[in-house]
């Protein structure tokens, strides 16, 4: 009978943006006997993930497994809910010379019988040539354009049960209700620039010096410093693939905040300047660029419609083992990519969930690192691909120009428009309907499948009653968004 392994005894964290003071969180819930300390370094103004407002519905399930509750994002972090992403002009026009425009909800949320021939007629995919999407059969665009909705109550059903949904929140706001959690569980935290790093003899890290704080050993260490990974870069071994023909973009451009607003959707337009993200929020609304670096300072400020706070160049790529030695890079210190979609926070979350399924012990085994490369790489690769889909959009052909496409995203297309179905794709950032909802708003045209072809016109008629009556009880359900925001909050009280 094999012994235990010892446990680790000390994990440092560099790096004390959103990232890293959950990384923290997470490792001192799982390891509670644990040291763990969070180095501060220089934030990094490229790290999309540590910046980011939101992530997607895999989030909220990590929140609750860390103990971070909804109530509280709400309550202490500007948190508001976001049920679809809106996705205008990046297909071809339509015959009326409007732009194509289509919804993303998250979730499983089309039921068995809509995939069939219903769904086709009306959701998820276009009525006609021009790819018009009008996800008929999504209960959370209904309830986002009526401006309705609450969160189930949880205790008995209800009609909105099956709408998942993702948060946004105060990026300050929600790094300082973190900071608060990790200091209750005793994470401890050292303000510092990295000085030296002292490798150790099975090519990994034995010990930073931090400028004023002196060294620190660790058994793990976990990288959540930014785009330049300080620490896996220090490692001779690592090395980086690189995206540039993938993806397009090289500027993103950000505008000075707008006024406060709920909203229960958010908007990314095609332009001619490259695409435009609307995001919505209790602390303003956010407007970001993002371009292919061609695009003038002037026209950058037309397309946003209003001045540039900053402009933040983008060379993307990832890290071909995120795992070395003793070093695991989280978040923007393995992959960088643009803000498109709300992936970047997404990633870290999803790539810490499975750091937190596999925390090694002390002695780190070499096939736990290349199982974790294995599925991180898969959940980067993924990431790629699913930016690569918008990019492979009709009308942002037109923008960027033709990029270059994985076999898994060529074979994706292909199977979506003629036989309107998707292969799986493991590790990845959506679901399937997910997938299929996106590439509908993108301007694909799906094609028929075979189930659709062998579904008679009773069965679509009685799928689509089925779905008006499920939609007219969701929306009788849902108060006003603002009106159920306005309860929760009051019934919180004064923050204290």
């Amino acid at each position: 009978m094999s012994a235990a392994r010892e446990p680790l005894r000390r994990v440092v964290v560099v790096g004390a943006g959103q990232t890293g003071v959950l990384a923290a969180i997470g490792v001192k819930r799982a390891l509670p006997a644990c040291q763990v300390i969070v180095v501060a370094v220089a934030p990094d103004p490229a790290a999309f993930a540590d910046h980011a407002a939101t992530a997607l519905p895999f989030t909220n399930r990590l929140h609750d497994r860390l103990g971070i509750t909804e109530e509280s994002l709400l309550l202490k972090a500007g948190a508001s809910h976001r049920l679809i992403a809106h996705m205008i002009g990046w297909g071809a026009p339509q015959s009326d010379g409007q732009a194509q425009h289509g919804a993303v909800p998250y979730g499983a949320t089309l039921e068995h019988a809509l995939m069939t021939r219903f769904a086709n007629d009306w959701g998820g995919g276009s009525k006609n040539s021009g790819g018009e999407n009008t996800s008929a059969g999504s209960l959370a665009q209904l309830l986002a354009e009526a401006g309705r909705f609450c969160v189930p109550p949880g205790n008995q059903p209800s009609p909105v049960d099956d709408v998942d949904y993702a948060l946004r929140w105060n990026p300050p706001a929600y790094r300082d209700l973190l900071i608060g959690l990790a200091r209750q569980l005793g994470v401890d935290h050292v303000q510092g620039d990295i000085a030296t790093i002292a490798p150790d003899d099975a090519g990994g890290i034995a010990a930073i010096q931090i400028a004023g704080a002196g060294r620190l050993e660790a058994d793990l260490f976990i990288d959540c410093s930014g785009t330049g990974a300080r620490l896996l870069a220090a490692l001779r071994q690592t090395e980086q693939q690189d995206w540039g023909n993938y993806l397009p973009l090289r500027r993103i451009i950000v505008a000075q905040p707008g006024l406060a607003m709920l909203a229960l959707e958010d908007r990314f337009t095609m332009l001619p300047e490259g695409w435009l993200c609307e995001f919505a929020g209790r602390d303003g609304l956010q407007v970001t660029l993002g371009s292919s670096g061609q695009v003038s300072d002037n026209a950058a400020v037309q397309a946003l419609g209003g001045a540039a706070i900053a402009s933040i160049p983008l060379m993307p790529g990832r890290v071909v083992e995120p795992w070395a030695g003793n070093v695991v890079a989280l978040g923007d210190a393995a992959a960088r990519f643009e803000p498109l979609g709300f992936l970047n926070l997404d990633l870290a979350h999803r790539q810490l969930g499975l750091l937190l399924e596999m925390l090694p012990g002390r002695q780190i085994e070499p096939l736990e690192r290349r199982e974790y490369n294995r599925r991180s790489g898969l959940m980067m690769d993924a990431v790629r691909d699913t930016l690569g889909m918008h990019y492979a959009a009709p009308q942002a052909t037109n923008v960027f120009g033709k990029m270059r496409r994985s076999d898994r995203l060529s074979l994706a297309i292909d199977q979506f428009t003629r036989r309107g179905r998707l292969p799986f794709w493991e590790e990845a950032p959506l679901l399937g309907q997910e997938y299929m909802a996106l590439l509908g708003a993108l301007g694909f045209v799906r094609g028929i499948t075979p189930q659709s072809r062998s579904t008679g016109q009773r069965e679509a008629d009685e799928a689509g009653r089925a779905f008006s009556a499920k939609a007219q009880a969701a929306l009788q359900f849902a108060p006003p968004y603002a009106d159920f925001m306005g309860a929760v909050l009051q019934q919180a009280g004064p923050p204290r």
